[in-house]
């Protein structure tokens, strides 16, 4: 899956366009919109906690940090005279605690902070503008962005990132 953006300057706008979204088969459930605080959405598709905050990728941060710290205290732990025999059954345990305790504590963390991915956008959701981000497989892309700026040439297309986590 890819994600497209487009920058729509009203309400009115959005409707349309999520409406020939829909028509193209593209689910609602796929189709986000980041708006100023306090302007009224009504029925769209507003963008959730997950596409405003930096969780997913602080989750993964946190998980190459957290097991590349377990696995390292895993070998510590192996190497240590301490009477007991650990095996790598051990330093595998320890780096997957590792690992999960690190999302999780980074994933805490990034629900704190705002998506990083979006800051190029902040400037024009702040004057008013909606920021229309929609998730659709690789193949479609060029279909949606044709589809949308056929018949809404208003909605600027700010181009694609390149993939999206598959959990949110």
């Amino acid at each position: 899956m890819k994600r497209i953006y487009f920058l729509v300057p009203s309400v009115e706008l959005a409707h349309a366009i999520v409406d020939e979204l829909l028509l193209a088969r593209v689910e609602e459930r796929h189709i986000h919109i980041l708006a100023k605080v306090g302007t009224p959405l009504g029925d769209l598709p507003e963008a959730s906690l997950f596409q405003k905050s930096d969780f997913i990728p602080a989750m993964e941060r946190g998980l190459a940090i957290g097991g590349i710290t377990g696995t390292m205290a895993g070998l510590v732990a192996v190497a240590l005279p301490t009477g007991m025999v650990l095996g790598g059954g051990a330093v595998l345990a320890i780096a997957l605690a590792g690992a999960g305790i690190g999302s999780w504590l980074a994933g805490m963390i990034g629900l704190d902070v705002e998506n990083s991915r979006l800051k190029n956008y902040q400037s024009a959701v702040e004057k008013g503008e909606l920021l229309l981000m929609v998730d659709v497989p690789r193949e479609r892309v060029e279909e949606i962005h044709q589809r949308v700026q056929k018949h809404h040439p208003e909605a600027e297309f700010e181009g694609t990132e390149p993939t999206i986590p598959a959990f949110p």
